[in-house]
């Protein structure tokens, strides 16, 4: 899984263009749809030789609690410490606040991370193997981890959100997997 939500300097060197709000190489791209995400991760899959893809609901939220069971992957909430104390009212650049156990940046807030999932309400015949579960039918897909817009409790490990397949907004963008045989 990638350390960082895509970067807009990533973006741009894959897609050709940079449809961010808040602009900065090191920021997050945001303004992507789920299907400016899938691809992305198909074109990068065609340039690297390599299989590119959105995480799973289970990968993402596993990956952001890196073998925590508090709501956070570093404790009951988030502190002024973590935070710095301030609404920004934007996206700041990835990394800037302390990875997880895994290694992992920016898993709450910054920017709602796309996933490969169809949204359902529940858990309710979800797949036990980590895989996505996909639904053809249903054209609202999986967001994980809040976003600098939001509350810190939607940045909750478990919080689970969901927008069309061509929503957009500033404080949506994703991550990868890169798939090893």
């Amino acid at each position: 899984m990638g350390k960082y939500p895509v970067t807009q300097a990533q973006y741009q060197a894959v897609i050709g263009g940079n449809p961010s709000h808040f602009k900065g190489e090191k920021r997050p791209v945001e303004q992507v749809s789920w299907d400016d995400a899938v691809e992305f991760c198909q074109k990068i899959s065609q340039k690297t030789g390599r299989t590119y893809r959105l995480p799973s609901e289970a990968e993402w939220e596993y990956a952001c609690r890196a073998g925590t069971t508090t709501p956070f992957y570093f404790g009951e909430t988030i502190t002024t410490e973590l935070a710095k104390g301030e609404f920004r009212e934007e996206t700041t650049p990835v990394g800037s606040f302390p990875a997880n156990a895994f290694g992992l940046y920016d898993m709450h807030g910054n920017v709602w991370e796309w996933c490969q999932d169809s949204w359902h309400n529940n858990y309710n015949d979800a797949p036990r193997d980590g895989s996505a579960w996909i639904d053809n039918n249903n054209d609202n897909q999986m967001l994980r981890g809040g976003s600098w817009y939001y509350v810190p409790g939607n940045c909750r490990s478990a919080f689970r959100f969901y927008g069309t397949r061509a929503y957009r907004n500033d404080y949506v963008g994703f991550r990868v997997v890169v798939v090893v045989a």
